[in-house]
């Protein structure tokens, strides 16, 4: 199975000039806990729910002013529409992420999450597999 056949095509996305209460605003709407951040429809960044409590609200910031490039984590992974859902398991387990941006020809069109893994049967394995690899610390 392709990631294609299973991810979200519809995605909100932010710019990274937008603000941080647009992030949370949008992660609200659409109850999502992460959003990728575009430059031209090019993936630069993703901001999740933890960015914002953690580097914002947590550390005193102003949502209203302060820009998502502040508090997005920069160069995330990425996935593409072709690549094998089995292989997008182990992507997002390497790099300890629940939900993965799809990315054609430079271009944001879809993001594939942990939970639309885990809602296949034949998938359902690698989805468990990717969430312990996702929730054990990060080895430095």
């Amino acid at each position: 199975m392709r990631v294609k056949d299973i991810m979200t095509k519809d995605v909100a996305s932010l710019n990274p000039e937008d603000s941080t209460e647009r992030a949370a605003q949008l992660m609200k709407q659409y109850d999502i806990g992460s959003i990728p951040v575009c430059q031209q429809q090019k993936v630069v960044g993703i901001v999740t729910d933890r960015d914002i409590a953690l580097r914002s609200v947590a550390a005193g910031q102003d949502p209203r002013r302060q820009k998502v490039r502040e508090i997005m984590s920069p160069s995330p992974a990425v996935g593409d529409p072709e690549m094998d859902v089995h292989d997008a398991a182990r992507v997002m387990s390497e790099k300890q992420v629940r939900r993965l941006p799809i990315v054609d020809r430079g271009s944001l069109v879809g993001v594939v999450a942990l939970g639309d893994i885990s809602v296949e049967p034949s998938l359902a394995d690698n989805a468990g597999q990717a969430l312990n690899q996702i929730s054990q610390p990060a080895q430095m």
